[in-house]
């Protein structure tokens, strides 16, 4: 089968057992860098010595086919440098081969820098996405934050340090400069560092510069004001006056205002009804 094995994302002492024993049972790995593995080994103690094959962003979809056959003939362990393959990390081309080649596929569950930093983010947990690195070009990351302004997901994002003052100013721009955020900086690590606050000041405080890997997390867009969402079904109910079918009328609204489609369509029914009598 295909193993995806998390690894630690800073310290060492995250290492789980079933890791441990899965890198001392190897017979095969596929590992985003074989150097970084090599001393992974190393610092774990395994004597193990297995074939280490290099799977990253430039050839995982050519080596995917040759891996999986490898897989029928034993188990594949598939390591990222930290975290858990496949979660902005390669991976992800490989297990669609195997799903569609009936390999199977399992996991060794362990760290995951986008979980710790919503976990220690002060933010809430209920609902969240995982967005991964936001686009280089400012054109592109100003459109994908436009779609993301009305979520009311926390949000997790990755993040260079070069680019990191950039990308908080723009999400400042975009999702307002009062909106709560956390930057997590070496995370698990010696130097760990959790700096929360208003994006603004978040976007001035990292224009000084910041070093280590990163995680931002966001918190979600807030509720509607009443008085918006008042105007959103009068909205609704205005086009449906001039002969639009009422749900369609609620999509129409709910694309203009970000307000909940399902939310227009019921307070618009109960409007009419309430109206009716």
């Amino acid at each position: 089968m295909i193993i995806l094995a998390a690894t630690p994302i800073g310290n060492l002492g995250d290492a789980s057992t079933r890791l441990r024993q899965a890198l001392e049972d190897a017979a095969v790995v596929a590992s985003e860098d074989t150097r970084v593995t090599q001393r992974l080994l190393a610092a774990l103690g395994i004597a193990n010595r297995p074939r280490l094959i290099a799977l990253h962003e430039h050839n995982e979809r050519a080596r995917a086919g040759e891996l999986v056959e490898l897989a029928r003939d034993g188990d594949v362990l598939v390591l990222s440098d930290a975290g858990m393959p496949t979660v902005s990390d390669p991976g992800f081309p490989l297990v669609q081969a195997a799903v569609e080649a009936g390999v199977d596929v399992t996991a060794i569950p362990g760290p995951s820098a986008a979980i710790t930093a919503l976990a220690v983010s002060g933010l809430p947990t209920d609902r969240f996405a995982f967005e991964g690195f936001l686009p280089r070009k400012q054109g592109e990351r100003m459109r994908r934050l436009a779609e993301l302004a009305g979520d009311r997901r926390t949000l997790v994002f990755f993040e260079a340090p070069s680019r990191l003052a950039a990308s908080l100013a723009a999400l400042a721009e975009a999702f307002g400069a009062d909106r709560s955020a956390a930057v997590c900086r070496e995370l698990t690590k010696l130097h760990e560092e959790v700096r929360r606050g208003p994006l603004g000041e978040l976007a001035e405080w990292a224009a000084g510069g910041v070093r280590g890997e990163i995680c931002v997390v966001v918190g979600g867009a807030g509720e509607p004001p009443a008085a918006d969402a008042d105007a959103g079904v009068a909205r609704v109910l205005e086009l449906a006056a001039s002969g639009t079918r009422l749900k369609d009328a609620a999509g129409i609204v709910a694309a203009e205002t970000g307000l909940g489609k399902r939310d227009l369509y019921e307070a618009a029914l109960a409007r009419r009804a309430a109206g009716s009598q």
